[in-house]
């Protein structure tokens, strides 16, 4: 087997699931999980019709391409919600199975293994940046996201000799777990350390469509970019995902677009690699895709939910204002977020995530999760709200 494979941290739910194992919670209570960001509002129902209608195409092979229809739509609805001057859709755009999947083969088809491959992930983050670099040979970097740096990564802190073996900068934004926004100054800063160090900037994107301010949508890296006249966008590639924007998680679709000269090769390793989109899903997407009043429509869902959460847990805990996203990060009182997850799930039967298990220690030892919680509230607002009142509670009784 790859000895790689011996480096991989087990996923944090895993590891809570380790946490509650010996707990018993109250019976009485129902269980309200807040861990993971699973999207329970409902999906998007002409995808579903569009699935239905085209389910014998499941007979036939899918090209990794996708359907140029498929490809169309996806570079319309990035280039009219980026303010883009355009994509080219045959070669800047390439559809996938979901973020998670493209991000983990992105890792492996991107990193140079014949010179040292450093790759700078958000600390704390997804833990599919760290895996994905760890199994193709590269070595993980991780700066840490505060409230000192508004949780959000300082590239000012990275050495010019560190930046000569960075070969890929992760960004993720809005932020899981965090919520923070990249601001378009901070992208373009960026773009500029690529340009100066030869590094691929990949920029997860997948909660760009959850946001809470209607008239303020978060920028984009290639948003960025068409700012800046580099319609090549060039070292620059963004992972868009319907999970979120659709309430489609299990639809398994998204895409990938940016420098053609990066997204060429990755996918001829992506032909290799056997992940064509099945064409009902592709069809499916195309709906998705077309459509942004159910996208409204489920903004103003988070938005009523975050007003309802907030109002109950801000006199009890610090979090940053949310922005984006659907979750929130507060500090636990006390800053043992490990007992208080045993706590809120022993004595509430609410499922929460310690932050600390979304991190790593820095050359410190300094793990900038420890003492916070993520809250996903992806649920209903009537478990969501009851859900916020029971920490509350806890809190309150100390």
């Amino acid at each position: 087997m790859n000895s790689d494979l011996a480096a991989l941290h087990p996923y944090p739910f895993e590891k809570l699931a380790g946490l509650k194992a010996d707990l018993t919670p109250p019976a009485h209570l129902a269980h309200i999980p807040l861990t993971i960001g699973e999207p329970q509002h409902a999906p998007y129902p002409a995808a579903l019709d569009a699935l239905v209608k085209h389910q014998l195409d499941m007979a036939r092979y899918p090209a990794t391409n996708g359907l140029p229809s498929l490809r169309e739509a996806l570079a319309e609805w990035a280039t009219m919600r980026f303010k883009l001057a355009g994509l080219d859709a045959e070669r800047q755009v390439l559809p996938v199975n979901g973020t998670r999947e493209a991000i983990f083969a992105f890792v492996q088809a991107a990193l140079d293994r014949t010179r040292p491959a450093k790759v700078i992930v958000p600390n704390p983050f997804y833990q599919i940046y760290e895996g994905a670099t760890l199994l193709a040979g590269g070595q993980p970097m991780y700066l840490n996201c505060t409230a000192e740096n508004g949780f959000r990564p300082d590239f000012a802190s990275v050495s010019p000799d560190t930046w000569r073996d960075v070969q890929i900068v992760f960004i993720c934004s809005p932020g899981n777990p965090t919520g923070a926004v990249t601001s378009m100054d901070e992208f373009k800063q960026l773009i500029a350390l690529a340009d100066e160090h030869d590094f691929i900037i990949a920029s997860d994107e997948c909660y760009s469509e959850l946001y809470l301010n209607e008239n303020a949508p978060p920028p984009g890296l290639l948003q960025a970019c068409a700012e800046l006249g580099r319609n090549d966008y060039r070292r620059c590639v963004v992972f868009h995902s319907l999970s979120k924007r659709s309430n489609l998680p299990g639809l398994r679709s998204g895409f990938v677009a940016g420098d053609a000269d990066i997204l060429t090769p990755f996918k001829r390793y992506r032909t290799y690699h056997g992940c064509a989109m099945s064409l009902p899903v592709q069809y499916a997407s195309i709906a998705a895709w077309q459509d942004e009043a159910h996208v409204r429509t489920n903004r103003d869902a988070y938005r009523e939910k975050f007003s309802a959460v907030v109002e109950v847990l801000a006199p009890v805990m610090d979090f940053p204002t949310p922005e984006a996203s659907f979750y929130l990060w507060p500090a636990v009182p006390g800053g043992d977020d490990i007992g208080f997850t045993q706590r809120l799930y022993t004595e509430q039967h609410v499922s929460v995530l310690p932050g600390s298990l979304m991190g790593r220690p820095d050359a410190q030892g300094i793990n900038p999760g420890t003492g916070r919680l993520r809250l996903a509230l992806v649920a209903e607002l009537a478990p969501t709200l009851e859900a916020a009142q029971r920490i509350r509670q806890l809190i309150e009784r100390g």
